[in-house]
This record gives C-alpha cells, sequence and structure tokens, in this order.
C-alpha cells in the first residue's frame, strides 16, 4: 500500500502534553525554542550549527507539515496542553513503511528542561507508533556522550541493541563519534 493512503490522527495527547503536526505558523514558536537552547543544542543537534533565520525556521516547519502528509517523515510538536506553549519537537523519521520501523528523534527547549515533558512525549510517540501505525520496531539512536538524551530510552524500557563505534561525527565536524542504539520490538 502507499504511504499517502494511510489514514492516522495528526495529533494525540498525554497526560500534560499535546502532541501534534507541524503546523503552517509554528515557526515562530520553534524559531524562539531554538535560540532560547543554541548553546545546549550545538553540542548535540547538526541543525544548531548555525543560526536560523525565523524565515527559514518557518520554512523548515511547512516542508516538515508536507512531509507529514506524505508520510515520508512524522515530526511532531510538543505543546504544553494547558498554555499551547511549545516546549520541543520529537518525530517518527527513517521510516521504513514495509516492515513498519521508525526511529524517534526528539530535542526540548532548554527552559523547559527537568520537568519530565521528553520521557512523556516519547513514550507517547512510542505507543502511537505501535498503536496507530502498526510498527514492528521503535528505535532511537544517540549519540554515546549525550547521557541526558540517553537516559530517555532507558526510562522507558528501551532495549540497548549496541553501540556503533566510530559512525558519526559530532555536530560541529571536529571528533568521531559512537552511536548508541536502544529499540522496542513488538
Amino acid at each position: 500500500m502507499n504511504p499517502i493512503l494511510l489514514d492516522f490522527p495528526s495529533q494525540f495527547e498525554t497526560e500534560r502534553l499535546l502532541v501534534r503536526m507541524p503546523l503552517p505558523g509554528d515557526g515562530k514558536a520553534v524559531h524562539e525554542a531554538i535560540e532560547a537552547s543554541s548553546k545546549e543544542f550545538q553540542k548535540w543537534l547538526p541543525f544548531a550549527q548555525k543560526k536560523q533565520t525565523l524565515e527559514e525556521a518557518e520554512s523548515n516547519v511547512r516542508q516538515a507539515h508536507a512531509d507529514f502528509l506524505k508520510r515520508e517523515d512524522l515530526r511532531l510538536h510538543i505543546l504544553l496542553k494547558e498554555t499551547g506553549e511549545l516546549v520541543g519537537s520529537t518525530g517518527l523519521h527513517r521510516i521504513d513503511w514495509d516492515i513498519p520501523k521508525f526511529e524517534i528523534g526528539y530535542w526540548i527547549d532548554t527552559r523547559h528542561c527537568g520537568k519530565g515533558y521528553m520521557t512523556e512525549a516519547v513514550a507517547g510517540v512510542a505507543s502511537f507508533a505501535f498503536d496507530e501505525l502498526k510498527a514492528k520496531r521503535v528505535e532511537i539512536k544517540c549519540d554515546i556522550e549525550n547521557i541526558r538524551s540517553r537516559a530517555i530510552p532507558e526510562r522507558l524500557g528501551f532495549d540497548l541493541e549496541g553501540i556503533l563505534r566510530k559512525d558519526s561525527t559530532s555536530p560541529d565536524g571536529k571528533t568521531i563519534r559512537d552511536t548508541c542504539i536502544y529499540s522496542k520490538i513488538r
């Protein structure tokens, strides 16, 4: 079946969060979150290596919206249910619809760290993948040195399948890094 024909919800809720597809107009909130978190993001995220304009952020959001509709990549924005404030981004990436399998990625606005929002969101995304998308496999890949990122799959009961040694470069391109691969399977 062509994935574009798959019908599934574009959002879901957890206890404190609304997790939904990116929408045109989200660029301002995404831009503000990245700006507020840029120092921390530069250690781990390639997109944070150069300052992004508001226009670039909005363009990126609109591309993510289109990719979601085409079922090519399922980026999701994380908002507080009470206020609608954006706290981060997650999603299902590197999709293989034939299996189906997905890789969960995530980042959080550093102003919202330490409150359990990302663990709650990732748990919701994993459930969404298994329940709505009938995933057979869900992966999370993290830099071995990113202890905070690694804590999320470990808290959620993902299995550490292995460590890919010297398989990637740091976001600044200066060092070779190891990557942890965590998974849950149906």
